[in-house]
């Protein structure tokens, strides 16, 4: 491994073992903001301003989506996802190209976020670990709408006054099924 996969992997062993952790005691108004981060994040993705989603990321910053339950990393099973900047990227310039054929017309979704829990990490020291459960509804023509449900855990590090996500990960209720293409980020 790399220097730098290194660093990724200790890092998303602290992200797991937060999460088996009890909820870390914050703030009122830490909270509030944390949430509002959550609800402004679905609604960049739900409105399909991608652009500005990639902004919440830190420079470094992973999405991962994983096959299996309790899947401990993604270097050493697959996944359904685990993209970089480069990666989401390349997948937003297929999903807005006028050739893309399985976008006309474009995929819609509407998701909530709720059940919001900072599990570790501290205002402090400039990192927080964060669990809430979504349930998202997604549309495409020519197929029946599709329900998706889950917890995403969020890494968030402190950057220039901002939270930056430093890894998104998305634990799918059913990521073990069958799924059909995504065609859109979770």
């Amino acid at each position: 491994m790399i220097a730098a996969e290194v660093e990724r992997e200790d890092k998303r062993s602290e992200v797991r073992s937060a999460a088996c952790g009890f909820p870390t005691v914050i703030d009122a108004e830490t909270q509030h903001g944390i949430e509002q981060y959550l609800f402004r994040e679905a609604a960049l993705l739900d409105d399909r301003n991608w652009e500005a989603w990639e902004t919440l990321f830190a420079d470094d910053g992973m999405y991962w989506v994983p096959l299996a339950h309790d899947q401990a990393d993604p270097f050493n099973h697959a996944s359904l996802f685990y993209e970089d900047a480069m990666m989401r990227e390349v997948r937003r310039r297929r999903l807005v190209n006028d050739r893309a054929w399985s976008q006309q017309p474009v995929t819609r979704t509407a998701r909530t976020i709720g059940n919001v829990i900072v599990t570790g990490g501290s205002v402090a020291d400039g990192k927080l670990i964060v669990q809430s459960s979504f349930h998202l509804t997604e549309w495409r023509a020519r197929r029946t709408e599709r329900h998706l449900a889950g917890r995403y855990t969020h890494s968030l590090v402190a950057a220039d006054g901002a939270w930056k996500i430093e890894q998104k990960r998305v634990d799918l209720i059913s990521c073990d099924g069958v799924q059909f293409a995504f065609e859109f980020f979770l």
